[in-house]
C-alpha cells in the first residue's frame, strides 16, 4: 500500500465527501462554493505542532496540494494553512 510521509510541517488531509453538521449545530458544506472544507488528518510531519492524525480540521479549498494516492484524493497542505480543529 501506498502512504505518504510528509515532511517539516506539512499535513495529509482527506476531504470529507459530504456536508457535515457538528453536534453543536456548525454545518460544514462540501460543496464547490463553499471557501472551506473539512477533512481528517492521516499523518503530520515532525514539525506540524498540536495536529495529530485523526484530528477533524477545516482548511481553506485552495489550500496546498492535491495528491492522489490509490486512487483516493488527499491534500497535502502546511499545518499554518489549518483554520480550526473541529470538535464534535
Amino acid at each position: 500500500m501506498v502512504s505518504l510521509e510528509p515532511l517539516d510541517d506539512y499535513v495529509v488531509i482527506e476531504p470529507s465527501d459530504e456536508e457535515a453538521e457538528t453536534r453543536h449545530g456548525l454545518i460544514i458544506p462540501a460543496s464547490a462554493e463553499a471557501g472551506c472544507l473539512s477533512g481528517i488528518v492521516t499523518a503530520t510531519g515532525p514539525d506540524a505542532n498540536g495536529i495529530d492524525p485523526g484530528d477533524k480540521v477545516l482548511f481553506p479549498k485552495d489550500a496546498g496540494y492535491e495528491v492522489r494516492l490509490a486512487g483516493t484524493a488527499v491534500k497535502v497542505i502546511r499545518r499554518a494553512e489549518l483554520i480550526a480543529r473541529i470538535q464534535d
